[in-house]
């Protein structure tokens, strides 16, 4: 009895500390988005206070109605930059899936001619920065009028976005027993049935992690877009946050309002999308 009851606290021992140290880990991690929040909500005084002042003595919301009441009256078009940044994530995303799944599914089932050389050549192209394609980007959207476009920001996202994909949906389905596949075929199902109704599932928590990873490199992006817009038809919501810039004053607080506005559907998506990242690893494996 007593090794047991020695064992039960120490188990729950370790439980505490690991849960502790999580919290803790959470804490600093969620430390930055937390200040930016009160930052949208204190005046400028007190983002600009030396030492910094922790605990706010006054909130508002004059920051966020200042920044949407202004819209249409020569204020920052928060609407038009909210818009163009949807479009454009939204686009890559599914395009980067597609494309990624594609890929992932062919070289994870497929045996064909020089698939190592180009898998090692679609993964070498990680290795390179967004910023340094943005000149070569720059020089080449000019020459094909691709400058200040939806369709060039929604290029050079899909470009960047589409061998982490290729790579993280290539592991799922690698994962993924090629039993299961030919039992459908088997029971009468074509190939496509099979990967729809049997394959898709299990891979489903590595597309729907692809996916974020999409959605937020283009969200967030901010390189390439400061130097492929120009005008509020095409620029996004990170390029949009030079606007509380002037030649010598920074609108701290309208920029971190701005901040959670981006924040917001990030973590909408995220939210939505988490229950995918831990379900599908067994569904479909039973055959009814």
């Amino acid at each position: 009895m007593d090794a047991n009851k020695t064992a039960r606290l120490k188990r729950r021992a370790t439980n505490w500390a690991l849960n502790i140290a999580l919290f803790i880990a959470m804490a600093i991690i969620c430390l930055p988005g937390l200040w930016i929040v009160l930052n949208s909500l204190r005046p400028t005084v007190e983002i600009m206070a030396k030492p910094p002042v922790w605990i706010p003595n006054q909130l508002s919301f004059d920051a966020y109605r200042d920044m949407f009441s202004g819209i249409g009256q020569g204020g920052i078009p928060v609407l038009q930059y909210f818009r163009n940044s949807m479009i454009i994530a939204v686009t890559s995303t599914v395009i980067s899936l597609a494309i990624g799944m594609s890929g992932g599914y062919a070289f994870a089932r497929y045996r064909f001619r020089f698939k190592g050389g180009w898998f090692l050549g679609l993964m070498l192209t990680r290795a390179v920065p967004g910023i340094a394609l943005s000149l070569p980007l720059f020089f080449l959207y000019a020459r094909v009028g691709l400058i200040d476009t939806h369709a060039g920001m929604i290029l050079a996202y899909t470009a960047l976005n589409v061998p982490f994909t290729i790579w993280l949906i290539d592991g799922f389905f690698r994962q993924v027993p090629k039993d299961l596949a030919e039992a459908a075929q088997i029971d009468g199902c074509t190939r496509w049935q099979a990967f729809w109704q049997v394959e898709f599932p299990l891979a489903r928590p590595g597309i729907a992690s692809a996916g974020i990873f999409a959605f937020l490199t283009s969200w967030n992006e901010f390189a390439l877009a400061s130097q492929l817009t120009r005008s509020t038809s095409s620029k996004t919501l990170p390029v949009g946050l030079l606007d509380y810039t002037a030649e010598f004053t920074i609108d701290w607080r309208g920029m971190c309002a701005l901040a959670v506005v981006m924040i917001i559907p990030a973590l909408l998506l995220t939210y939505a999308v988490q229950k995918h990242l831990v379900s599908g690893l067994t569904s479909g494996a039973i055959k009814g």
